[in-house]
């Protein structure tokens, strides 16, 4: 059986010594003293595990989509009981021991299926399986949610100024916070010093063995990059079509913002007539009317062309809509989007289309073939996720 031996570092104020303080190695065997913090990295490995398993959900929650980013998130998570002997009360013949080569999760035995709970909403006679709610917040909740998301296709351009920002450990000094220790340096230096005066190994740790670990913020450049946000806000646009499309829009905001230090990002919402808004209105009013979404990608030209040079930006253009665009202008958003393509790095296009009805500018959009047109048809809330990951998900990189 493996023993996991620590070293605890102990300091005792000696009055009577000319060294005000001295470090005590000792050794003790932790085995039985972990239980609390295997139960604590088991718990949060299942917080984890719960909350990708429920991020179609999560992203769509109309608590977090509403709130000023600072919401306390509830997970159901199936509750893990202590281990204890019980009765084998179905008379499950089992074997007492094993090989040694067991593993954490490794599945023992499974129920019958006839002993599972049932689904669905009538009565029935099985017991259910105790679920618990944890509390996350919204930090850990892109933690998972933004792992795998970056801006596709970022080139190089002639300016950089997005900036992102990392630690690097790349110094060691004598003096420093506890919590920055660097124990194997300590211990090296400690039998440098004891080896030196000829009383070799680890112990009377004096402050002058003490090693600190510092650091530095390095900033990573890259190029810039601006994102215009185009929403139809039209009559057509419904509770479902609208909240869908807003939920997007949040999730790629934060995204942005919290993975890239510079980002632009533009809002434009449109009817008949396209105009740039504020963020707040972009998320918090409707409008009605006709639909002609060539007057957003017209808007987007022109901003484009004034403030956002495309040898100085990467840009981005995305729209979302439900599909219902006045036919006779479908042929001039083709011809648009063609023109936004050559400015950008990507276009991406999402429908909300709840029944699948038949869309008018998806029938055209079709034969768009550029490798840079992305597009996504959400059905049902739970597909924005997917959405994000369409349009945001990291791409391996062709060799």
């Amino acid at each position: 059986m493996q023993r996991l031996i620590y070293i605890s570092w102990e300091v005792v104020i000696l009055p009577q010594s000319p060294e005000p303080y001295a470090f005590v190695v000792s050794k003790e065997d932790w085995s039985l003293h972990r239980k609390g913090h295997q139960d604590q990295e088991r718990h949060q490995q299942k917080v984890r595990e719960a909350i990708k398993d429920n991020l179609p959900d999560l992203v769509t929650e109309e608590n977090i989509i509403m709130s000023d980013g600072k919401q306390i998130v509830k997970v159901p998570i199936r509750s893990l009981d202590e281990y204890r002997i019980i009765y084998n009360f179905r008379k499950q013949k089992h074997v007492g021991q094993g090989d040694g080569d067991s593993q954490v999760g490794d599945v023992l035995g499974r129920d019958s299926q006839s002993s599972q709970p049932g689904k669905g909403d009538k009565a029935g006679d099985q017991p259910g399986q105790d679920t618990i709610e944890a509390e996350v917040n919204l930090e850990d909740l892109e933690d998972i949610l933004f792992q795998d998301l970056e801006l596709p296709h970022l080139a190089p351009k002639d300016k950089e100024e997005i900036e992102v920002k990392s630690i690097v450990f790349n110094d060691i000094r004598k003096k420093g916070m506890m919590s920055n220790i660097d124990k194997k340096r300590t211990l090296l230096e400690n039998l440098r010093r004891n080896a030196s005066s000829g009383k070799p190994g680890i112990h009377s740790i004096s402050p002058d063995d003490l090693r600190y670990k510092t650091w530095d913020d390095v900033t990573v450049p890259h190029s810039n990059a601006v994102i215009i946000a185009m929403m139809d806000t039209s009559g057509s646009m419904g509770t479902f079509e609208k909240y869908c499309a807003r939920s997007f829009f949040f999730w790629m905001t934060r995204f942005l913002r919290r993975q890239y230090e510079k980002v632009d990002i533009v809002f434009l919402a449109h009817h008949t007539e396209a105009k740039e808004v504020s963020e707040h209105d972009f998320f918090t009013r409707g409008e009605s009317g006709g639909t002609i979404c060539s007057s957003a990608y017209q808007k987007a030209i022109e901003i484009i062309d004034s403030r956002y040079p495309p040898a100085k930006y990467n840009i981005y253009p995305f729209h979302f809509s439900d599909g219902d665009n006045l036919t006779s202008d479908n042929e001039r958003c083709v011809k648009l989007i063609g023109e936004l393509l050559k400015r950008s790095n990507m276009f991406g296009y999402g429908e909300v289309n709840q029944y699948n009805r038949s869309s008018t500018l998806m029938s055209a959009y079709r034969h768009l073939k550029q490798e840079q047109f992305m597009h996504y048809v959400i059905k049902d809330k739970k597909e924005v996720y997917q959405a994000l990951k369409t349009f945001f998900g990291k791409r391996i990189a062709a060799k």
